[in-house]
């Protein structure tokens, strides 16, 4: 195999391969970029096994192969080398050549053979959707992601495709976000499927403005934008019954400007016990107070936010940390938080609602000390 490419080129698609690369692995194979060079294209892959990425980097062909090359070897020489023309050469015996106009370098490739091989699905089914619109689920939602792996089906985010449009929703069983879009049909798949949080994260540092294909199979799913394609199992477990935990009878209303109270929280919240983050709201028809105190530290803080409240008074207990991630997430300047209990879940939303898009935020509290 022998082909060329720009520095540039190399860089860009190896930068975007190493995310996909295991830092710890008990097969040195995946350590390796997956190179196959033919007549039609040259495309790189690596893989973790969860997650794949599939590149097609431009090149000059003048023999065709495929190989496995250390990635991270590959990538900090290409980092250190000024922009040239890179040719990179693999002879039967998986001698591996790197020619530049600054110097050659020798180093060992890998049987291709070995480097697994993408899973091909029948039956697949394509959606489209604006790369902005998936970039606003994501940012949406995966911050409520559980980490728990003994809860599988919820470190990832369900995905409902309906006929009336698609509702994303995540948690992790003290937080959950419901994101619902109104503009998007999908005539393809009706469905749900739940999509790993590590897909979602790295299709978001990706996304652009251009429309993403998403190819839907049994157990698989991909994407592809432009001429790149990233894949990943699909959750095969069942989403708990969101709808029933959110509340319906929530009559009591907090009104208050985004960063003023996201401000008020996290000064406050410095002040909090270590290991239970625990900050209270006490809310009143004249006064919004954000307190915390730790005995152990003989610590203690209070703040009164400017706001509206509508209901009767009501003291409730929060971890900063969740309460301060629910806040943030807001989208727009004015925030609505609807309460009941002391004991029962609250509902955060954002008068800046777009006309097809609604999320909804709920969060457990915690019991305060006394």
């Amino acid at each position: 195999m022998k082909f060329s490419t720009s520095k540039t080129e190399l860089q860009k698609a190896l930068q975007k391969l190493s995310k996909a690369t295991p830092t710890r692995t008990t097969l040195p194979i995946l350590g390796c970029v997956y190179i196959e060079a033919d007549d039609s294209k040259t495309i790189f892959r690596s893989t973790d096994l969860e997650l794949t990425i599939e590149i097609n980097v431009p090149s000059s062909l003048e023999t065709k192969g495929s190989t496995a090359l250390p990635l991270k070897t590959l990538l900090e020489i290409t980092n250190e080398l000024p922009e040239t023309r890179i040719t990179l050469e693999v002879d039967s015996k998986n001698r591996a050549k790197i020619h530049t106009d600054t110097g050659d370098y020798d180093l060992m490739a890998k049987p291709p053979e070995e480097f697994p091989q993408p899973l091909v699905q029948e039956n697949q089914s394509d959606i489209n959707i604006s790369g902005k619109d998936l970039k606003e689920i994501i940012n949406a939602t995966t911050f409520a992601v559980s980490k728990d792996e003994l809860k599988p089906a919820l470190t990832g985010v369900l995905f409902k495709f309906t006929k009336e449009g698609l509702i994303a929703v995540s948690t992790d069983g003290h937080r959950l976000v419901r994101h619902r879009r109104k503009n998007f049909t999908s005539k393809n798949f009706q469905g749900e499927i739940i999509i790993p949080k590590k897909f979602l994260s790295y299709m978001s540092s990706y996304l652009s403005e251009d429309d993403v294909i998403l190819s839907i199979g049994e157990s698989h799913l991909s994407a592809k934008i432009k001429k790149d394609v990233i894949s990943t199992r699909i959750i095969g477990e069942k989403f708990p019954d969101y709808e029933s935990v959110i509340p319906k009878e929530n009559n009591k209303e907090l009104k208050s400007e985004k960063e003023v109270l996201l401000g008020a929280i996290r000064r406050v919240s410095i002040f909090s016990n270590k290991s239970t983050h625990q900050v209270a709201m006490s809310l009143s028809s004249n006064s919004c107070l954000i307190t915390t105190e730790d005995p152990e530290k003989s610590s203690k803080a209070v703040e009164s936010v400017k706001a509206e409240f509508k209901g009767e008074d009501l003291t409730i207990g929060y971890n900063a940390e969740y309460l301060k991630d629910v806040v943030n997430h807001i989208p727009g300047k004015t925030i609505i938080a609807n309460f009941s209990t002391p004991v029962s879940a609250a509902l955060f939303s954002s008068t800046s609602e777009k006309k097809d898009v609604e999320n909804l935020m709920l969060l457990m509290p915690i019991r305060l000390n006394d």
